[in-house]
């Protein structure tokens, strides 16, 4: 495993694990229409943490899993930080937001 996948790997269990101790990880998953959504992020169907639940962290331990190639580039922090920034307490989503920007780190540069 390449260093790039194995970074990755430990960033994207820091990320649930950020995610559960601020209250944002689910037990119920979407229904099946809100995952059947066609908009980037699922935007019309989902909050963000749940599209980082339920499609982003898995897909791409799925890419991790098949050794297939990584996307080029993520952008993911700054959709995080608009929603959670105007949803959220002050605080209690900084570490997930950190780990969002060195994800998206992380594969822009792989």
């Amino acid at each position: 495993m390449s260093d790039t996948s194995t970074l990755l790997r430990q960033q994207l269990q820091q990320l649930e694990a950020e995610l559960r101790a601020a209250s944002l990880w689910s037990a119920q998953p979407p229904s099946e229409e809100a995952m059947a959504s066609a908009m980037p992020f699922m935007y019309d169907t989902l909050q963000i943490e749940e599209w980082l639940q339920w499609v982003f962290v898995p897909r791409l331990h799925a890419l991790l899993d098949a050794n297939a190639g990584l996307p080029g580039s993520c952008s993911v922090h700054p959709l995080a930080e608009h929603e959670w920034t105007n949803r959220l307490p002050h605080g209690t989503h900084g570490a997930a937001l950190q780990l969002l920007a060195d994800i998206d780190a992380t594969l822009t540069k792989a």
